[in-house]
């Protein structure tokens, strides 16, 4: 008797060997328990971790790829096109330099965490350091589906799904197209 043939979909969930999105790059920017998660989950979904914290003491507390103290010693392969850049504390000093150097280098996408019902830090900081309002735009808040997340596991689950979402054209939802 021959085995039924099995949607490639279903055969991953099965154990079949998934295609490997070897391109995709997770930057979490600052060391906190949301980043933590981020770079974890990140490696576990196939991305490729980075971590940028400008306070060299801070830098230990990360299992990401890549650690590094800003954006400019990144090359184009770390914060290019594939690049999903995530900002995990808006309290930051170094958030709107930070930011503002994200934005130049040619990233897919950049988010801040934050409440959506408070205007985010970053647009005085980016405005402050001259970034056109164009560019502070692309800025991302609130970040992450909308899954009600409170505690750092829960914010880097909904993050890592919302920017899977956004990569494969998905609105993340229950709603599925047919």
């Amino acid at each position: 008797m021959s085995s039924p043939e099995i949607d490639p979909t279903c055969g991953v969930a099965h154990g079949s060997p998934a295609e490997q999105a070897t391109d995709r790059v997770l930057v979490a920017v600052f060391v906190s328990p949301v980043s933590a998660h981020l770079v974890r989950y990140g490696a576990d979904l196939g991305f490729r971790t980075v971590l940028v914290e400008p306070d060299a003491a801070r830098r230990s507390e990360t299992t990401a790829d890549v650690v590094v103290g800003g954006f400019d010693e990144l090359d184009d392969g770390a914060a290019g096109p594939a690049a999903d850049v995530v900002v995990t504390d808006h309290h930051r000093d170094e958030l709107g330099v930070l930011l503002r150097d994200a934005l130049a280098r040619p990233v897919r996408w950049v988010g801040v965490m934050g409440n959506p019902r408070h205007e985010g830090p970053h647009v005085a900081a980016l405005a402050a350091l001259g970034v056109p309002p164009e560019e502070v735009a692309r800025v991302h808040r609130p970040i992450g589906l909308d899954i009600g997340s409170r505690t750092p596991p829960e914010i880097a689950v909904s993050t890592l799904a919302g920017l899977l979402a956004d990569r494969a054209g998905r609105s993340g939802g229950f709603a599925h197209a047919r």
